[in-house]
């Protein structure tokens, strides 16, 4: 045999490998985000889910506060009703602010802070506002891991042969950046 045709034959062996390899680690890569953002909404769901029971906790006691229970539900609403993780993000961030406000509302009824089941929910979101806020930092590391192998060389090739996307990172607004104002 010719050692050409040996060496040509080595050459797109261990290109096709590499292809292969690359292509797996994209997808992999590209599964843990999808991963990451499941998990981000899995704890999503559970915080939408325990707000409810806060709101009706907190109208026993701040009956006059309507446009901040209101707009708790309403962000609620949006929240839950979301279809693409970037809408998801924009209606939690305002979910977040809403909630802000609840609390600093809460802060003026000493009634309802010494109120068991107001606590109970208030330790629960507490603890699902945690797990979201390591979910985003999970999820936004797997979104750098993916963006790097898209852009660097000579990944960034076979991604764009084969039509990978950047996905987006799950940033706080300048809204979430706001301290809530309370004035009564």
């Amino acid at each position: 045999m010719n050692w050409a045709l040996i060496i040509v034959l080595v050459i797109v062996v261990l290109i096709v490998i590499y292809l292969v390899s690359a292509y797996n680690g994209l997808v992999r890569l590209r599964n843990m985000v999808k991963d990451q953002w499941s998990q981000i909404d899995v704890y999503l769901k559970k915080r939408a889910d325990l707000i409810p029971n806060l709101v009706e906790t907190v109208k026993g006691y701040a009956t006059h506060e309507k446009e901040t229970l209101d707009a708790v539900i309403t962000a609620r609403n949006k929240a839950v009703s979301a279809t693409t993780p970037g809408d998801e993000m924009a209606a939690n961030g305002e979910l977040t602010q809403a909630l802000g406000r609840l609390f600093a509302i809460a802060e003026s009824y000493p009634d309802l802070k010494a109120n068991t089941n107001f606590m109970d929910l208030q330790n629960n979101l507490n603890d699902v506002e945690q797990k979201i806020a390591y979910a985003r930092q999970f999820y936004n590391d797997a979104v750098m891991k993916y963006q790097n192998k898209l852009e660097m060389f000579p990944t960034n090739i076979v991604a764009n042969m084969f039509g990978f996307k950047p996905e987006a990172f799950f940033e706080a607004t300048e809204e979430d950046k706001e301290v809530p104002q309370v004035k009564f």
